[in-house]
């Protein structure tokens, strides 16, 4: 069977990334590809290393455009999506790379973005370790995936091991991530300009603000839902995180450094056993051997998370590195791969473990 797509923000570089990925899988006919100001241009006009796609022409984004097909990714900007959601009722699968249906707590939802609270969906970390299993299993015959954020998944993929298996303790989580500034989108920002960002790196979002802290939250008090005592106030109780971004000048990437005290009375094989029993099957998400840890030059172009591990006895805490391309594996790479479940594909299919170098 071939699956009809259609792509929303498909001028934009989720959009964009999503196309490159679909191009190249032999189960889906990409049928249409909107945006909203540039509606009506040729799609190779805004992506032109698209050459597969050169055909295509942008429509308008509505929900009588999207309507239709098998599958609707929406690469819109956060608070887009839901009106469109909304009227694609009868679209068999919808996958949304934007936070509209990331979160489940209203409250986090008005104090991170604001208005709108749309429902949640569920989430497209496919390797994410939930209560005892992985967040796979509830992807498989999904109708409705939220894609995720690229920072809070490389977190929460750092982290979910050590959470699920109790040797860390989440209540002093500290990570701090260099970011290529194309995770902020394709829209003029003063901010993102080459001569703002060449040869400096720019910190942003100090101080508890970023819009994925509550993404990661939620994502491991799922690894730990299982022990969680009866009564508790709230799933996410305790998991405290100190988040700091900071733009550095390379257009794709996320080198996240995270760490979190040693749980008591845990030994180094423990800890470690921990990582390898949660990745060691993994094909997407892999941890280095002990004393290597990886560079985002590694991941360029492939839809892997690479990680290393060390054991900061001195400090008595565990600290996790871990690179992504934040376009492939932290967007859209995560959402064929989700969607690739969901319909009952081989998981892989059009995804790739190589990077590109150098």
């Amino acid at each position: 069977m071939t699956y009809s797509v259609a792509v929303s923000g498909a001028s934009g570089y989720a959009g964009g990334e999503i196309l490159r990925i679909l191009a190249a899988h032999p189960d889906v006919e990409i049928r249409t590809v909107t945006a909203h100001s540039n509606a009506g241009q040729p799609l190779i006009q805004h992506q032109p290393h698209l050459r597969s796609l050169a055909h295509l022409t942008l429509a308008e984004t509505s929900p009588d455009v999207l309507a239709g097909h098998d599958i609707v990714f929406l690469a819109l900007p956060h608070g887009q999506s839901g009106q469109y959601t909304d009227a694609l009722g009868d679209t068999p699968l919808v996958i949304d790379a934007g936070a509209d249906h990331r979160l489940e707590s209203v409250a986090d939802w008005d104090r991170f973005y604001g208005g709108d609270f749309h429902e949640p969906w569920v989430y497209g970390v496919p390797e994410l370790p939930v209560a005892g299993t992985k967040q796979r299993e509830r992807l498989v015959g999904a109708s409705r995936i939220a894609a995720p954020g690229c920072n809070a998944s490389t977190v929460s993929l750092s982290l979910a091991p050590g959470v699920a298996a109790g040797v860390i303790d989440p209540s002093d989580i500290v990570t701090v991530l260099a970011v290529g500034p194309s995770g902020a989108g394709k829209s003029l920002k003063t901010n993102l300009l080459g001569s703002e960002i060449l040869g400096t790196a720019n910190p942003y979002a100090v101080g508890g603000t970023h819009r994925h802290i509550p993404e990661i939250r939620q994502a491991l008090a799922a690894a730990r839902t299982a022990a969680i005592e009866p009564g508790a106030d709230s799933p996410d109780q305790g998991i405290r995180i100190s988040f700091t971004p900071v733009l550095v000048p390379m257009s794709r990437g996320i080198l996240a450094t995270s760490t979190a005290p040693i749980a008591p009375g845990v030994t180094d094989d423990e800890i470690r056993a921990a990582w390898e029993s949660a990745y060691g099957d993994e094909t997407f998400v892999q941890l280095l051997p002990a004393g290597h840890f990886p560079r985002t030059a590694d991941v360029l172009g492939a839809n892997t998370a690479l990680m290393g591990l060390a054991i900061d006895r001195a400090a008595n805490r565990v600290t996790v590195v871990t690179a992504v391309d934040n376009l492939v594996k932290g967007t859209a790479g995560a959402a064929v791969q989700s969607m690739n479940i969901a319909l009952g594909l081989a998981e892989g299919t059009a995804l790739t473990v190589n990077g590109v170098a150098p």
